[in-house]
């Protein structure tokens, strides 16, 4: 939006003519597989210095162990003694009890089974693993599964600061591998189709297919005719990330990342995949101030939303990696 141009006090808009949801526009012709399958090989050939998302940041606390698997390795993660982020393999080094269940005193991880203590420095043994806390998310970085050249730090997408926004983390589980996660969200055009409840009049503005960057115009549905319109850019910054900016209308400068990690197999050998989504909202509003105040109230209802999409959209990587996997995928 240009700095010149008028803002809205209310931002709601109501819509003269609300299109039932079958009559809307059909979009399967321009929703090309080839076009998503192309955007998504361009994904996973970018490197990411083998960086993974573990979780929210608040979720690894100062008194409690955080556990969770990583392509099937098991990983702990906690605070130190200074409230920086540490994490290593999650099986303790003497007898390989679970160290997701250990109890933090000081910064130093005690396992539950014979009291042998860690504090992140190397121990007959474990070692640890980098590490990284951005404030919104904890990563961590395996060598050893990425495969490429590492990096210090992951590639974090730009954001509005953090004193100027509020941020809400939601995370799912579903049975699919990352690719299939980053495919629905490099198709923007099920928006309307599949998400009716939240989305109405969906354009694409541009395919992505020479800019690499998918361009839409939408809508967020507040009632059947009041609606949110803002303008909004996908990127695809490596093989397990892909970031919506909101580059006009209500909400401009704010940012949805959604993130990727491969748990592992699960007990009944299909593969499990966590999604981490980071939505880090903005607003040029005075009163936006005041909801950064309420942001303990704000940030469930963030999640719940989030959760609602995510519904909808693990079962379309569900069903996405399941005809992959049984060779049915068209294309």
């Amino acid at each position: 939006m240009s700095p010149r141009a008028p803002r809205r006090r209310i931002p709601v808009r109501l819509r003269r003519d609300p299109v039932s949801w079958h009559r809307q526009e059909p979009t399967w012709r321009d929703a090309s597989p080839r076009l998503i399958d192309a955007a998504l090989k361009r994904a996973r050939a970018r490197p990411v210095g083998n960086w993974y998302v573990l979780g929210p940041s608040s979720a690894v606390r100062t008194d409690a162990a955080y556990g969770t698997t990583v392509g099937g390795a098991e990983i702990v993660a906690w605070r130190g003694a200074d409230g920086a982020l540490v994490a290593g393999p999650g099986a303790c080094p003497h007898l390989g009890a679970a160290l997701a269940q250990a109890p933090v005193r000081c910064g130093t991880l005690v396992c539950p089974w014979h009291g042998l203590a860690l504090n992140g420095a190397p121990f007959a043994g474990w070692a640890p693993h980098p590490a990284h806390d951005d404030g919104v998310l904890a990563w961590v970085r395996l060598d050893d599964q990425g495969g490429e050249a590492p990096l210090d730090a992951p590639a974090v997408p730009p954001r509005p600061p953090a004193a100027d926004s509020l941020s809400a983390v939601y995370t799912g589980t579903g049975t699919c591998e990352p690719e299939d996660v980053v495919a629905n969200r490099l198709d923007p055009w099920h928006g309307a189709w599949f998400h009716p409840y939240s989305f109405v009049d969906l354009t694409v503005l541009d395919d992505g297919a020479e800019s690499d960057v998918l361009r839409v115009r939408v809508s967020f549905k507040l009632a059947r005719r009041a609606v949110v319109p803002v303008t909004a850019e996908f990127t695809a910054p490596g093989p397990r990330t892909v970031v919506m900016h909101i580059t006009e209308g209500e909400g401009e400068g704010s940012v949805v990342e959604t993130h990727a990690t491969p748990l592992g197999p699960g007990r009944d050998g299909r593969p499990r995949t966590r999604v981490t989504e980071a939505v880090i909202a903005t607003s040029h509003r005075p009163g936006f101030a005041l909801a950064r105040t309420a942001a303990p109230l704000l940030r469930p209802l963030v999640r719940r939303a989030a959760g609602r999409l995510w519904r909808d959209d693990l079962a379309y990587a569900e069903r996405r990696w399941e005809l992959r996997s049984t060779g049915r995928f068209p294309g």
